[in-house]
């Protein structure tokens, strides 16, 4: 007979435990609600100082000063699979034409610093020369007046 007086109790405990189940449950879904919505006000402020960060290089306001270059071509070209197949041939004649050129094997720098003089645009800037704050002239040291003095003692 004790076995069905234990029946309420093991239906009793089952409740408890299904209870304390829930009770658990419904703290692991609080805490991490909690903690994604923590997660998102911190990338918030990432976001926010990336942006900050992002502003303070902004050189876009330059671009209406600097001369505006003309874009090359290799940009237009798509290299897809078969151009450059294309191209690694192309450029590979072009080494090999290089390579058996008489002026490269006799001396390759000089060869490579003619090309460039050929093929790059010169630039007329000169540097020019530094001023100082006085207008380019030079002060004395105090030396050299303490040197004159003494000179113009003896004499």
């Amino acid at each position: 007979m004790g076995k069905p007086s234990s029946r309420p109790d093991s239906s009793s405990k089952a409740d408890k435990k299904f209870d304390k189940k829930v009770q658990f449950y419904a703290k692991v879904r609080d805490t991490v609600a909690s903690l994604t919505a923590k997660k998102d006000i911190t990338k918030k402020k990432k976001f926010r100082s990336r942006q900050k960060k992002l502003k303070a290089y902004d050189l876009s306001a330059l671009s209406e000063f600097l001369p505006e270059l003309k874009a090359p071509r290799a940009n237009d070209f798509k290299l897809n699979c078969k151009s450059r197949q294309q191209l690694i041939l192309k450029e590979g004649k072009q080494l090999s034409a290089v390579l058996e050129h008489p002026a490269f094997q006799a001396d390759p720098l000089a060869a490579i610093h003619q090309h460039l003089q050929n093929t790059q645009p010169v630039l007329d800037e000169k540097p020019k020369k530094k001023k100082n704050q006085n207008g380019g002239r030079k002060k004395k040291s105090k030396k050299s007046k303490a040197l004159s003095r003494q000179q113009s003692m003896d004499i």
